[in-house]
């Protein structure tokens, strides 16, 4: 079979991480570490976690769709398709390896590049937040709920996220800090899951400067259908990473990269 799935395949791939992960996670005898070089990173860690659990989805993605690529965080990419799987299974392995829960397993797929689905599942909070392309929905302890950004937002009284200070420094000529002193407060640490948030209306503005496709294709979808726009800091599909900047609305997303553009 080479067609676009049904997005029950999503959720069958959900439970198959949520499985996996949870084996390790607040586990600390079942948790194998080591770390990764990563250009302006002293630590980049991976676990025995993100790679069983990658090869296990891998596994049931190749039985259902043969011919359909994919690409991973820790085996790289394989096949050449019109549709593409982009799977990261511990997005967030540092909040992880702290047993905090704002983690979780990224599943994208893209077809002719463009993100047309999307999952990220929270397994420790019993949360899933999802696109089929149509319509945006998360289900967890409260219930399954259609996903809205919030719209009409001023920058003054928007929330602006970044997973960690130190992506920012990176980037050279960055106009972060004159954004955050624009907006109503800026929060760190929070991962995919907020990206997620942002989806679902309690984060207005998302900008991480060195993302890979699979930090951000599952996202997309997700953003997209819930009112939202995600765009490289250039304005360009977001699908290939690079410099990104995810907002509520379109509105916003504009003052946001007129000053993070700024001369």
């Amino acid at each position: 079979m080479s067609s676009r799935p049904d997005i029950s395949f999503l959720h069958h791939l959900a439970a198959l991480s949520e499985d996996s992960t949870l084996k390790s996670y607040r586990q600390r005898l079942n948790l194998e570490v080591a770390n990764k070089p990563r250009e302006g990173f002293r630590f980049d860690p991976v676990t025995n976690a993100d790679r069983t659990t990658e090869k296990r989805l891998r596994e049931h993605i190749t039985a259902q769709f043969p011919n359909h690529a994919i690409m991973g965080e820790e085996y790289g990419s394989v096949g050449h398709h019109d549709f593409q799987w982009i799977i990261d299974p511990i997005d967030g392995t540092r909040p992880f390896l702290c047993g905090l829960p704002v983690w979780g397993t990224l599943i994208g797929l893209t077809h002719k590049g463009r993100a047309v689905m999307g999952m990220m599942s929270q397994p420790f909070t019993g949360e899933r937040f999802w696109s089929d392309g149509e319509s945006a929905w998360t289900r967890g302890p409260l219930g399954e709920i259609r996903l809205h950004t919030r719209q009409h937002i001023q920058l003054d009284q928007a929330i602006l996220h970044a997973t960690a200070p130190e992506s920012v420094a990176l980037y050279k000529g960055n106009h972060f800090d004159d954004l955050s002193r624009q907006v109503l407060m800026t929060r760190y640490g929070g991962e995919c899951y907020a990206m997620a948030m942002l989806a679902a209306g309690f984060i207005d503005i998302c900008v991480e400067y060195s993302m890979q496709p699979y930090d951000i294709v599952a996202l997309i979808p997700i953003i997209e259908a819930a009112g939202g726009i995600v765009t490289t800091l250039d304005g360009g599909r977001a699908e290939n990473g690079g410099a990104i900047v995810a907002c509520g609305s379109k509105v916003l997303h504009a003052e946001v990269l007129r000053i993070l553009n700024a001369a």
